[in-house]
């Protein structure tokens, strides 16, 4: 039997399609402007919701339909920066060819955002989002927990008993060393990738079968 073409419930879906590609590309250029503006600005001033518009090119309107506040906007931006991280390191773990060489090209990748140029953007976002710099706390909770993901199957591979466990901590310590690194304006140097890979590797071998050291 032929169905009759639901043409009212395909012109809503044809506006929707394309009402979403207008408000992808106003959010991406609220984000991009504001990366820009901070970037910019570093930590000596705070661009202003004002600010970020007009360098969008856009109005208060178009702003407001994405963020409640510009705090929505910066956690959107830390939320795009830990995507962009994670894509990053994993694409040079998958160059790896042994588990405990992931685990270093992990390390490595996420201790190169403390690179001078990328340290200074990302110190940048992380004191708009308090203004004090405080807001990466809540930001090294979020990554942490994303970027420990990319652990769980070279862990497991490892022997670790509790993967996801041990890759957590891993996580959150690895971006809370981070955070350190960039607040004190210090390069992570070669030994550091060393340290940090011992410890994480030693950590995974020394848990037994029952979760037990």
């Amino acid at each position: 039997m032929t169905v009759p073409r639901d043409v009212a419930g395909g012109i809503a879906r044809r506006s929707l399609a394309e009402r979403e590609a207008d408000y992808t590309g106003e959010v991406r250029r609220l984000l991009d402007a504001a990366l820009e503006l901070m970037r910019a600005a570093g930590t000596a001033s705070a661009p202003r919701v004002a600010d970020i518009v007009a360098a969008a090119g856009l109005s208060n309107d178009a702003f407001y339909r994405h963020f409640r506040s510009k705090d929505a906007l910066v956690a959107a931006l830390l939320e795009d920066g830990t995507e962009r991280l994670y894509g990053y390191v994993a694409h040079r773990m998958g160059k790896a060819s042994t588990p405990a060489d992931r685990v270093r090209a992990w390390v490595t990748a996420i201790l190169l955002q403390a690179g001078t140029e990328i340290a200074a953007t990302t110190r940048a976002v992380l004191w708009n989002s308090s203004g004090s710099g405080q807001g990466v706390v809540s930001g090294a909770g979020t990554a942490g927990a994303r970027l420990a993901e990319l652990l769980h199957e070279p862990f497991a591979e490892l022997g670790s008993a509790t993967p996801e466990f041990d890759a957590s901590l891993a996580g959150h310590a690895m971006v809370g060393k981070l955070a350190e690194f960039l607040w004190r304006r210090i390069e992570p140097a070669p030994s550091d990738v060393d340290r940090i890979t011992a410890f994480c590797l030693r950590a995974v071998r020394a848990t037994g079968a029952d979760g037990r050291i």
